[in-house]
């Protein structure tokens, strides 16, 4: 009887994942909750927020040994004072993104002044969300982190779903296993600036990521320069300068052990006498 019921239920089920349109009676849209398991899927994206900077980092995956890598871009663009990292379906993310380029350009043109980073992300927000509540589409299969600067200079981080929920935030990571990622943020993260930015970036992707410029990819965006994709050679250096902390960390930590326990010893010892 028992599996009559389950199999019963997932027949119901199976006739509200099949129209984005339609809830389920448990207030579910499936095919929504279906496209973030797409974003899970996808590679990682972390987003850092500085004092003076934002740091967008993302893992990169293998390319073929004849596939030119500047065609694969995680990181992009919008405007010159807005970029985007992006975590499942690059073929959507295309789509997205160039929407949202037109959108920056029509502001520029109609109100001779460029857009804010919290207008486009409304307005990738706004695309996606229309995108949950149409006949005969599907949900955009990723997630976006968009970075750039206030009209009053200060760095803002914002991170959008398939759902076209938008949210603030200080840091934040997307795709595979971010949730992991996102915890480890919540306890290292501490107002920085500059260097100390990009380092806690590339500290949060090398909790999963294999440490070497093969699989990570690092832009730094600043209100002067604008945003600055890290030569491989840097990000080598600064994945080595982490490890080398790190092993110094391990160290230190074993040696203070170590002398606790000799402490200990000598202290049972001298009680003994």
């Amino acid at each position: 009887p028992c599996h009559a019921h389950t199999s019963r239920r997932a027949i119901i089920m199976s006739r509200y994942d099949s129209a984005i349109t339609v809830f389920s009676p448990d207030g579910h849209l499936f095919q929504v909750e279906y496209a973030m398991e797409a974003v899970r899927k996808g590679t990682l994206a972390v987003g850092v927020r500085g004092t003076d900077c934002v740091v967008l980092g993302v893992e990169k995956k293998s390319v073929a040994k004849l596939q030119d890598p500047r065609t694969m871009r995680k990181i992009q663009l919008i405007d010159d004072h807005i970029a985007v990292a992006f975590a499942g379906l690059t073929a959507d993310a295309r789509i997205l993104i160039n929407r949202a380029r037109l959108e920056a350009q029509s502001h520029r043109l109609t109100l001779e002044d460029r857009a804010s980073v919290e207008y486009v992300t409304r307005y990738i927000g706004g695309v996606q969300q229309k995108y949950t509540q149409s006949g005969g589409v599907r949900p955009f299969g990723l997630s976006t982190l968009i970075t750039g600067f206030s009209p009053e200079g200060k760095p803002q981080l914002f991170h959008t779903d398939p759902s076209g929920t938008y949210s603030e935030w200080k840091a934040n990571a997307t795709g595979r296993n971010s949730k992991a990622v996102r915890e480890w943020l919540e306890k290292q993260y501490t107002e920085t600036s500059g260097a100390d930015t990009v380092k806690l970036a590339v500290r949060a992707l090398l909790e999963l990521v294999e440490p070497s410029s093969k699989n990570i990819e690092i832009a730094v965006l600043t209100k002067e320069g604008g945003m600055k994709m890290m030569s491989n050679e840097d990000v080598d250096a600064m994945v080595k300068t982490i490890q080398e902390e790190k092993e110094a960390a391990d160290k230190a930590k074993k040696d203070k052990v170590k002398l606790q326990a000799e402490e200990a010893l000598a202290a049972a010892a001298a009680a003994g006498n």
